[in-house]
């Protein structure tokens, strides 16, 4: 004999209105929660490190590990990049490059940043921005034809920058690049040869024609005297450094290093 249980009747339930607050975008960082933050994060022994890479004070001494985490938490922000470089602050000024928006600097700020920038550690920072912005192009031959030395080296920190992140430029004007830094990088004042020595690595990774161009002026320019203070910093030996690159973009499957570089986050906000 066969049973049969009794089908429960179906119902429709009403759903419920969650009780749990719709989450919120985190609150925007003022600048005085910003520069409280900086302050907290700073050290002695970092404003140490950092003057003898050219920092001046006033500063913080606020690491590149503490940074990142406020970079995190900010984001992009232009507008507090803008206040926290009027600060003055070392620290400040750092995080400003860091949480600025490409799309949205001005060239006269890339101009008044480039050539108040001038401690080596950061060096790169505005011309990163620069390369990532609308203007870097403009900014490579009028930072070029300045007389400030400041904007000159950040120039060539783009020309570099450009190199690695500007897929769309010809080669042709990297491989003039490469003839100017051979015929004048040893007549150069100090932190010119240093950038300038920078920019023809940058360039020999960008494609195999431009590698050969960089590695060939690597061998004619020899060996390079730079003095970086009181660091522990070296000089990078051109052509050695080039097929360094070449050889990690292979085995990481990239067609070149510039390949590479573009898949990674921009080194302004990774480093």
């Amino acid at each position: 004999m066969t049973t049969t249980r009794a089908t429960k009747k179906s119902s429709t339930k009403a759903v419920k209105p969650s009780t749990k607050a719709t989450a919120k975008p985190a609150a925007r960082l003022t600048l005085d929660e910003t520069m409280r933050a900086l302050e907290k994060a700073g050290s002695e022994q970092t404003r140490k490190t950092y003057r003898r890479h050219g920092a001046k004070d006033p500063m913080f001494g606020v690491s590149f590990a503490a940074l990142k985490g406020l970079v995190k938490r900010i984001g992009v922000d232009h507008e507090l990049a803008v206040a926290l470089w009027e600060t003055g602050n070392h620290d400040a000024r750092t995080l400003a490059f860091k949480v600025a928006d490409p799309a949205k600097v001005k060239p006269a700020e890339l101009d008044r940043w480039a050539a108040a920038n001038v401690a080596r550690m950061g060096y790169g920072y505005v011309p990163m921005l620069a390369a990532e912005s609308p203007h870097g192009t403009a900014k490579v031959k009028e930072w070029l034809a300045s007389p400030k030395e400041a904007l000159r080296g950040s120039a060539w920190l783009l020309i570099g920058c450009l190199a690695s992140v500007d897929e769309k430029a010809p080669d042709d004007g990297f491989a003039k690049l490469v003839e100017r830094i051979e015929k004048t990088i040893h007549s150069a004042s100090n932190s010119e040869r240093e950038t300038m020595n920078s920019a023809l690595i940058a360039i020999g990774g960008r494609s195999p024609a431009l590698r050969r161009a960089a590695t060939a002026a690597a061998k004619r320019i020899g060996s390079l005297e730079i003095d970086h203070g009181d660091t522990e910093c070296k000089t990078p030996d051109a052509q050695a450094y080039i097929e360094k690159a070449w050889a990690h973009a292979a085995a990481k499957k990239f067609a070149s290093p510039a390949a590479q570089e573009r898949a990674r986050e921009s080194m302004r906000t990774r480093c």
